[in-house]
This record gives C-alpha cells, sequence and structure tokens, in this order.
C-alpha cells in the first residue's frame, strides 16, 4: 500500500493511518494486559508468558536459552524474572543434565497450578480486548498478518502452540 503524496522517507494517508493504528495497538496492549495479571495473580504478562510456555512444553521443562527465545527476551532479563518466580516457588533451575553448559527451567506444581488460576482471567481479557471484537474471518486475517510480520521481523519465528493431543479440540 503507497500513497502518492510521501515520499519514501515519510509516511501519509493510508500507509500513515495502517501504521498508527499498529503502533497504538502495540504501545497500549501490554499495559492492559499486565494490569490484568498484576491485579488478579500478582506477574506481569512476561512472567505468565514464561509460567504457559513452561506448563505447555513436555516435563514442563526448558532450556532457559530456549525461553529466552520464545519471550524474545535477554538471558539476564529472563533470568530476572525466573528469580522472582522461584522466589514464589512456581519454577526452579538446574543444570541441564544433557549439557551442564545449559540451565534448565523447570515448572513446579505449584507454578502449574499459579498458570492454571492466572489462565481465565487472562483469557477472559484477550477475548474482550482481542478476540471478541473481531469476526472469524477478521481473526484468521489478523493471524496470519501477524504470522508474516513476525517472520520479517524474525525469520525463525517465534512460539507456536503444539499441535492438539489427540482427543484434544
Amino acid at each position: 500500500m503507497t500513497d502518492d503524496a510521501a515520499t519514501p522517507d515519510e509516511l501519509a494517508g493510508d500507509d500513515l493511518a495502517t501504521w498508527s493504528a499498529l503502533a497504538t495497538v502495540l504501545e497500549w496492549l501490554p499495559p492492559a494486559l499486565d494490569a490484568q495479571l498484576q491485579r488478579d495473580a500478582g506477574i506481569t504478562h512476561f512472567e505468565y508468558g514464561v509460567l504457559y510456555a513452561l506448563s505447555r512444553a513436555d516435563g514442563g521443562t526448558l532450556r532457559m536459552s530456549v525461553l529466552a527465545d520464545y519471550a524474545n527476551s535477554t538471558l539476564s532479563r529472563l533470568s530476572r524474572a525466573a528469580a522472582r518466580l522461584e522466589a514464589r516457588g512456581w519454577l526452579r533451575r538446574e543444570p541441564d543434565p544433557a549439557d551442564g553448559r545449559y540451565t534448565l527451567a523447570l515448572l513446579t506444581d505449584d507454578g502449574r497450578a499459579a498458570v492454571a488460576a492466572a489462565t481465565p482471567g487472562h483469557v477472559g481479557t484477550v477475548r474482550r480486548l482481542v478476540l471478541d471484537r473481531l469476526t472469524a474471518a477478521q481473526a484468521r486475517q489478523l493471524r496470519e498478518i501477524s504470522l508474516r510480520i513476525g517472520r520479517a521481523v524474525r525469520e525463525e519465528g517465534g512460539w507456536r502452540p503444539p499441535a492438539p493431543r489427540t482427543g484434544e479440540g
């Protein structure tokens, strides 16, 4: 999409309207997600994402480097979050027995309970702010658009939900 009045060094018209709408969502949505999770579960959206990714991983375990990649985070930021979650008894870290150069993050039973307790409120917020605002066709379009933009930012893509197990929805 282009606008004849815009120079290559500026956005105008439809391009500016599209970019400003997306930029606004990128700025407004994270604090809204954080506010709900802080109020209801005492955690940030980033911490919820860490717990959620671990809850979906085989054995509730991931290497910290893999978790950092999923979260688009530095190991330093992830380590600080992991320390907060460890202090609550929701996560523990230990050396990877397959290769001691790596550290594993393991979701504890209390962590699994915490993410399970936080999920309904988070899902409600995601539905209220995003999914319920869209038709099914728009939701598919948003997914495809987001994947396309994500691949432009990082070719390897990010975390994707695992395929449903047999017998699951």
